[in-house]
């Protein structure tokens, strides 16, 4: 089924948050924990600031020589990252992802964190799609 809202499938699942003021390492610590690949940055009020993931690390943190137990995810957080709402359709994600390059999209509902999404999260059929879909725009 390709016509899923997200919020189908976003079900049972409570997205981890860090502050902006967190280490690298808090977020790596937390993200094996929980084995995810991302952290969602929030502040104070729960509203989303940036994501951090592992990607961040590589690139950002690893790459760049910075001690992960001293630097801060609001240094090197992706901010204001692309969103979801609960109402869209899970292929619609999806092709975000793709055009964006990024394997991860918070939902928000209006302002309110309701979950993260990832590409393993959408279902076979969701994945075919698009790749019939990206097959196609190759072709033209």
């Amino acid at each position: 089924m390709t016509n899923r809202p997200m919020h189908e499938v976003i079900t049972r699942r409570q997205p981890v948050t860090l502050p902006p003021a967190a280490s690298v390492q808090e977020a790596c610590q937390a993200m094996r924990q929980h084995r995810i690949g991302a952290v969602l940055v929030t502040d104070e009020a729960g509203r989303l600031l940036g994501i951090f993931t592992g990607r961040d690390a590589i690139a950002r943190v690893l790459a760049e020589g910075r001690d992960a137990a001293t630097t801060r995810l609001q240094a090197v957080m992706t901010p204001q990252p692309h969103c979801c709402a609960p109402h869209r359709r899970a292929i619609e994600a999806l092709r975000l992802m793709r055009d964006g390059g990024f394997r991860h999209i918070p939902v928000l509902e209006g302002e309110r964190l309701v979950g993260i999404v990832s590409r393993g999260d959408f279902l076979g059929a969701e994945q075919a799609r698009i790749e019939e879909e990206t097959a196609l725009w190759e072709r033209l």
